[in-house]
């Protein structure tokens, strides 16, 4: 049996992936802004709006999120930015 994933926290940022918000014109230039993050073992960060507390009680029937996790938004053209920077394989 495969063992379950469990984040590196030792692992340092590689490059961020797309563009940061600024770049994107959509930020207040004030600290906390969206962003995505590679890893250097290739895991992924992402920066987000923690909206668990939101969707508690609300989410599809085969999501769950541990006590250690947190739900995170971002804005969708974030997403979009980043897509060339993210491998097929």
């Amino acid at each position: 049996m495969d063992t379950p994933w469990e984040a590196e926290t030792e692992a340092g940022f590689l490059r961020r992936l797309g563009k940061s918000m600024r770049e994107l014109g959509s930020t207040a230039n004030t600290d906390g802004c969206p962003d995505i993050w590679e890893m250097e073992n290739g895991d992924i960060a992402v920066v987000g709006r923690d909206v668990t507390a939101s969707y508690a009680g609300r989410l599809p029937d085969d999501v769950t999120i541990r006590a250690d996790e947190r739900l995170v938004m971002i804005p969708r053209f974030l997403l979009q930015a980043a897509k060339p920077d993210i491998p097929d394989d």
